[in-house]
């Protein structure tokens, strides 16, 4: 956590308490303790991003997400950590204020990200629920290294067809891509919060039997021998319950993901920065002084290409031609092989060492080449961010090595 709100904690729950002591109903969520990722805003306490330059940030209001769960008795208890300015997956933050998350199951490995410090305060049973966000994969892939379930709500075209409306009230990276996401440790946990937040009645459980997922090959490739254990375990636990599995690939979908991933992630925060800063009442720290202030290595780099523009020439391109080509593989996929869903592994390996001089350096799998740390764990995550449609990361088991 980089910061803990224990008056404001207690005080809300001796209010629940009063309620509850004079016989009033109590709302659904009351007295739940929740974390809320440090670059959702916040009413009243500090929304850093996880970066030097905003650290005095204090918004005036709270994320609209947010404020549905306080309503209905959600307790905030503090803003957890995050990989810098949400720009990577390690949750490795060198800010002298943040640190690196440790995972709650081996603590000199990454507990992913960027949503490290929500994942790792769940399934430490720090708190049972909390708030991240998921621009690549920033829910899902922590929640898939700290064995806790992760949800990447919907968001469609980026605007009007958001599941979550929470645009202009998180520090952003993409306004096309960025949600909200709930992160516990449970389906049914996801499913209230997620009927709470949106207003909608509580998804209720499908049956597996004649279920149809679809599985391909290109997301099962390549992945870490202990972890390819497990996710097998859990297909084969799901085809004895009657799960229909179609085995068939997306052609083409890795070039047309790569055509629209950085194109918009490093272009859009351009405008989408200024415009938070602006939106949250923030005078007098540009996008200029974020990035001479990040602290971490490869946020550093990531803001070198940003403040470049260096993706800027194939934005157009991106949004309004290899984006809607991509979204409608995906929906050729499940119309013409009539799925419900699809099933992979979130990530292809499980929690790597922590590694403070890069915050996102570089992996080996099965004793194989060094292979970038970042694209490695967002790989089966990103194409269906940059499709917009939704995705959650269910705990399969544990390695032999006991990592989720």
């Amino acid at each position: 956590l980089i910061s803990v709100d224990a008056a404001g904690a207690l005080q809300a729950a001796q209010r629940i308490d009063a309620m509850r002591d004079s016989g009033q109903t109590l709302p659904r969520l009351a007295g739940l303790p929740i974390v809320v990722k440090d670059n959702i805003n916040t009413a009243g306490l500090p929304t850093t991003g996880g970066t030097p330059a905003l650290r005095a940030v204090r918004p005036k209001s709270n994320a609209p997400s947010l404020q549905k769960l306080l309503d209905a008795g959600a307790i905030v208890i503090g803003k957890s950590n995050l990989h810098e300015l949400a720009f990577g997956i390690t949750s490795t933050n060198l800010a002298p204020f943040a640190g690196a998350v440790k995972n709650p199951y081996d603590r000199t490995r990454i507990p992913g990200g960027s949503s490290g410090g929500t994942a790792a305060a769940v399934a430490a049973r720090i708190v049972p629920a909390g708030l991240g966000t998921d621009t690549g994969g920033s829910t899902r892939v922590p929640a898939a290294l700290c064995g806790i379930v992760g949800l990447r709500p919907s968001v469609g075209n980026g605007g009007a067809q958001r599941r979550y409306t929470d645009t202009g009230a998180v520090v952003p990276i993409s306004h096309t891509r960025d949600t909200v996401g709930p992160m516990a440790r449970s389906v049914a946990d996801i499913a209230l919060l997620d009927a709470v937040i949106t207003g909608s009645p509580v998804a209720t459980a499908a049956s597996l039997r004649g279920l149809r997922l679809g599985v391909p090959a290109s997301f099962w490739d390549g992945l870490d021998a202990q972890l390819a254990a497990v996710v097998g375990q859990a297909r084969a636990r799901l085809s004895a319950a009657g799960v229909v599995f179609v085995d068939v690939d997306l052609p083409g979908l890795q070039t047309l993901n790569n055509s629209v991933s950085f194109q918009l992630a490093l272009h859009e925060p351009i405008a989408d920065i200024p415009a938070y800063l602006a939106a949250t009442g923030v005078s007098g720290i540009t996008l200029q002084d974020i990035a001479a202030q990040v602290a971490s290595p490869d946020v550093k780099g990531a803001f070198g290409a940003i403040l470049a523009d260096a993706f800027g020439k194939d934005y157009e391109a991106a949004l309004r031609v290899h984006r809607p080509k991509l979204q409608a593989l995906y929906a050729d996929y499940f119309a013409t092989h009539r799925l419900d869903a699809m099933l992979f592994p979130t990530t292809v390996a499980p929690a790597v060492p922590i590694d403070l001089a890069a915050g996102s350096g570089k992996i080996s799998i099965n004793g194989g080449p060094l292979v970038d740390t970042f694209g490695t764990f967002i790989r089966n995550t990103d194409p269906g961010s940059n499709a917009g449609i939704p995705g959650l990361s269910l705990p399969a088991g544990l390695t032999a090595g006991g990592l989720p």
